[in-house]
């Protein structure tokens, strides 16, 4: 009985239970086919690799790693900060005090 194509190809196994959707390698296939898992983490997402059948790594496109990485936080010079909180209308003025008046 022939084998289908798709039992010819050599392409990554998936895996039944792991992250959704991204293609695993093993990792000595990974290594063997390095320019090829780059090339699909390009083109088709990412791709994990496995050693020991455990997940060790992800390989991602520089786009996808920059969208994960923490925003850098804007940092304003004190005056610009403070008047960028608006608060022109709070009153800020002082009655007098002339202080309590003590017996002696």
């Amino acid at each position: 009985m022939p084998r289908s194509i798709a039992q010819n190809t050599k392409s990554p196994a998936r895996r039944p239970h792991g992250i959704d959707g991204i293609k695993t390698w093993k990792l000595e296939d990974a290594k063997a086919r390095l320019s090829e898992v780059v090339r699909l983490a390009a083109t088709h997402g990412p791709q994990l690799v496995t050693v020991r059948g455990k997940e060790a790594a992800v390989i991602l496109a520089p786009e996808e790693y920059r969208q994960l990485l923490p925003k850098p936080k804007e940092h304003l010079p004190l005056l610009e900060f403070l008047q960028g909180l608006g608060l022109d209308g709070i009153d800020l003025t002082r009655e007098s005090d002339t202080g309590r008046e003590i017996d002696l």
